[in-house]
């Protein structure tokens, strides 16, 4: 039997054969040839596939592989209703959380306008510093979205004295034991008694622009927001605006409403950290996460079923 991979862009796959036979390994572009039979459509997290893709793609794909551990770039029901099984990689847990919990600092303690500071050469006698950072030992941290990566920065968080506080759909009594965190079911409620939040919930309908102007309103005056989700999350506008103001003080963000593209006002204020989406970017990470991609695939070419399946 023949066996073809698609991929969304070049990625660095090694040779792969299975029972034998080598595995063909292309780049896909719609419209273009000899993508005939391929079972399976491996992408990233920064493409999407949404149903017009999918209707582009060979009848005989059964697999769209993501490399990531969001889906939010698939169009998921177009996927199940064409039978096509969907598969992700949950390996980004610790080096996502270590990269919110940096930006927690960085975004709280003013690193990034204090570096810039030291670096131009301004630092003096009368000049000691560019900005005066705030506390995080001690604070209370809120985690909007209690899964993996979420409890991975609250078990962080402890480790600075810190008291967490989580919200989500459902409360985690096993999970609030095992991290020493509460869980507050009004929204507004938790916004209201947090000194740095956290977001980690994924992106849907009902969470796309969860920080908005109202919700961001609830916030203690001088709180730190960090994102290391989804960028769509937060209203990028209101966000703006509400650190201009002074309500919210600090912001850490590595992700953004419309990537590559960044919010021109955010650019311009001191009070932000800005990371290119780079949870997951170290070596072992990047590595582990393409292993786990290259699993899914073998899996479900061998055995009809990937490791981390989401949509059957």
């Amino acid at each position: 039997m023949a066996y073809k991979i698609l991929l969304s862009r070049k990625l660095p796959l090694p040779h792969l054969s299975l029972a034998g036979e080598p595995i063909e390994i292309c780049i896909y572009q719609d419209g273009g040839h000899g993508y005939e039979n391929a079972q399976v459509y491996c992408t990233t997290g920064f493409d999407k596939v949404d149903a017009a893709l999918l209707d582009s793609l060979p009848d005989s794909i059964g697999l769209i592989a993501n490399i990531g551990v969001g889906t939010d770039n698939i169009d998921l029901a177009a996927a199940q209703a064409k039978g096509i099984a969907v598969s992700i990689t949950p390996v980004v847990t610790e080096d996502t959380a270590d990269l919110a919990f940096a930006l927690i600092l960085s975004a709280s303690r003013r690193i990034t306008v204090n570096e810039n500071f030291a670096r131009s050469g301004q630092w003096s006698q009368t000049q000691p510093f560019a900005a005066m950072g705030q506390s995080v030992h001690g604070k209370r941290l809120g985690v909007l979205g209690f899964g993996a990566i979420g409890q991975a920065v609250a078990r962080r968080a402890h480790g600075f004295g810190m008291s967490v506080i989580y919200h989500g759909p459902n409360r985690k009594q096993e999970s609030e034991a095992t991290h020493d965190a509460q869980y507050q079911a009004d929204l507004q409620d938790f916004l209201a008694q947090i000194d740095i939040l956290t977001l980690h919930c994924p992106l849907t309908d009902h969470t796309r622009h969860i920080l908005n102007k109202d919700s961001l309103a609830k916030l203690k005056t001088g709180a730190v927001i960090v994102n290391t989700g989804r960028g769509a999350l937060i209203d990028e506008n209101a966000l703006l605006e509400t650190l201009k103001s002074g309500h919210i003080g600090a912001a850490g963000l590595d992700v953004f409403e419309n990537e590559p593209n960044i919010h021109p006002g955010l650019l311009k204020l001191d009070n932000v950290t800005l990371t290119p989406h780079i949870g997951s970017a170290t070596n072992e990470c990047r590595t582990q996460m393409a292993m786990r991609a290259i699993g899914n695939v073998m899996s479900f070419l061998e055995h009809g079923k990937p490791i981390d399946v989401v949509v059957k």
